[in-house]
């Protein structure tokens, strides 16, 4: 009876571990939501730390969603086409359709490697740098639109190897030159929002990390070197990994060639200093001295990706946020760490955990983002939003490539003119031509707060007087948009109600439309008034942000 007993038992068991076993695949599933459960679950966390401001604002009407996250996803405007069928679709999950749509576009992931080579290149240590920035746009633009996930991205920077103009990922170590300090700290930075490089000299003023901390995390690094191409075809640098202990020591006594990394002695700048064992400073793993270096940097790509380290999904969800909503978790929103205070931190903890959940799928935390009340919620000045965080989307400014791109759609031109970027002038890896001149312009760091990047005199300037602009918006060329309006005789209302479609994704308010066919009709140059009422639009506020 107890052998029976014991083989029903044992078969029971055997039932219960074959049916966890093909559960398990679902038990996984279990763990991630719908982006939209995912946004109400945001919602009702941010009502419960913010109290009732944090729901207060009312909801964005159609079209300034649709410009909204149009600009946000692909970086450029609807078109009016885009905005009449929005608006007259009455299907109850429309904004939905529309994310999934624009993060379907080739322009969704162009438009965010245009913003993470910014992110990268603003803080170059050196001009060089610049021959990367066509090739990390690319790269990000390619991983984006293949949906890889986030954590895959920054393995791929961390390990990096490979010529600059031909691998992208190669992007942070060569803006830094592959300098081991530089590096370090700007991986930190950017893929986990922690600014420990303050530690390098001394203890971190405000924040737990010890001087020895810093060089701990730039051992990680002195096995690597970036180095000049030579083929006589293309000026170029490659990141290589150089394990092999250097045959002459260097002669300003900075061992730059040595294959450990040294934390210099403040009293004795000449001496060797200290050699330091790779150790990563938020869990206080390490690796042995004399470890290669593409085990060095791979091991701390997993460190650094781990779903037990929740600095890295929130480091990303900070940023998007940020971006999208107007106002960070934490801001600046590369200087997080458990000694920063955040705003709505199980909030924040919520659509981190996630994030990480999902396996750092850029494209739904976009859609759980954009879901969210939040995001849709009607715009206020960056000023009135502070006293009620999250209470309302913030305007953001429109970042160089968005203007330029935005430029061309609303005067319905592919390109201001057909220069390449092959060599280096200025900004972005030898963009030339109008977007280059664009880029130089209006581009801006899009790691600093916003309430630091101002309008300049310059910017100005280009949209009122730039010959280019000029001749676009002239009304008396049959190729412009002003001359094809004028050719498929339009009234002025609909020539106007057409501009304002174009230029700002909306029609125009009875006030706006009455007193733009009034200076129309009150004007003797009818071609002179469309010019003045579309130079107006551009050079609006409205035009050059996105609310």
């Amino acid at each position: 009876m107890k052998s029976s007993s014991l083989r029903q038992k044992f078969s029971g068991l055997c039932l219960l571990l074959l049916l966890i076993f093909a559960l398990a695949p679902q038990l996984a599933q279990a763990q991630k939501s719908p982006a939209t459960d995912v946004a109400k679950r945001i919602d009702a966390s941010l009502a419960a730390e913010l109290g009732a401001a944090a729901d207060k604002t009312p909801l964005a009407d159609d079209e300034t969603f649709l410009r909204r996250v149009t600009l946000d996803l692909i970086g450029d405007l609807p078109t009016p086409e885009e905005v009449i069928a929005f608006v007259l679709d009455s299907s109850p999950n429309k904004r939905a359709m529309a994310v999934d749509r624009l993060l379907a576009d080739k322009r969704y992931g162009e438009n965010w490697g245009n913003y993470f080579r910014d992110v990268i290149l603003y803080r170059r240590s050196d001009e060089r740098a610049l021959l990367a920035g066509p090739t990390i746009q690319k790269y990000f633009a390619d991983q984006f639109n293949g949906g890889a996930g986030w954590d895959a991205i920054a393995r791929d920077f961390i390990t990096a190897r490979g010529d600059v103009r031909e691998a992208g990922n190669t992007g942070v170590i060569m803006a830094q030159m592959g300098q081991p300090p530089e590096v370090a700290a700007e991986m930190a930075r950017i893929f986990l929002g922690i600014q420990i490089q303050c530690a390098q000299c001394h203890d971190h003023p405000t924040d737990r990390w010890k001087r020895s901390q810093f060089h701990e995390l730039v051992a990680f690094f002195p096995r690597l070197t970036v180095r000049p191409v030579r083929d006589g075809e293309k000026r170029s640098f490659a990141v290589v990994s150089q394990d092999a202990q250097p045959r002459k020591a260097p002669k300003d006594g900075k061992y730059r060639g040595s294959p450990e990394h040294f934390m210099p002695d403040l009293n004795d700048p000449s001496a060797k200093g200290t050699e330091m064992t790779p150790v990563f400073f938020l869990t206080g793993k390490k690796l042995e001295l004399g470890t290669p270096d593409v085990k060095r940097r791979s091991t701390l790509a997993d460190w650094f990706t781990a779903k037990g380290n929740p600095w890295f999904a929130k480091a990303f969800v900070n940023r998007i946020w940020f971006e999208m909503v107007g106002s960070g978790f934490y801001e600046p929103i590369d200087d997080l760490g458990p000694d920063r205070e955040a705003t709505a931190p199980k909030t924040l903890d919520i659509l981190a955990i996630a994030f990480a959940n999902h396996d750092y799928d850029v494209k739904w935390l976009m859609r759980a983002i954009a879901a969210t009340n939040a995001y849709q919620h009607e715009s206020v000045s960056r000023g009135t939003a502070s006293s009620s965080p999250f209470a309302a989307n913030i305007p953001q400014p429109l970042r160089a490539d968005q203007i330029y791109d935005a430029l061309t759609t609303a005067l319905g031109v592919d390109d201001f003119d057909s220069a390449k970027p092959e060599r280096i002038k200025g900004y972005r890896g030898g963009q030339q031509g109008a977007r280059g001149e664009f880029n130089r312009t209006f581009g801006f760091d899009p790691s600093l707060p916003r309430d630091e990047v101002a309008a300049s005199i310059p910017q100005a300037l280009v949209l009122m007087n730039s010959p280019i602009l000029q001749r676009a918006i002239s009304a008396n060329a049959g190729s412009t948009l002003l001359g094809r309006l004028s050719s498929e005789k339009l009234n002025d209302d609909e020539i106007v109600a057409e501009l304002y479609l174009r230029c700002l994704a909306r029609e125009p308010k009875p006030d706006e439309l009455h007193a733009c066919v009034s200076h129309i009709s009150t004007n003797k140059n009818r071609s002179e008034a469309l010019e003045d009422v579309l130079w107006a639009l551009l050079n609006s506020t409205e035009f050059s942000q996105r609310k």
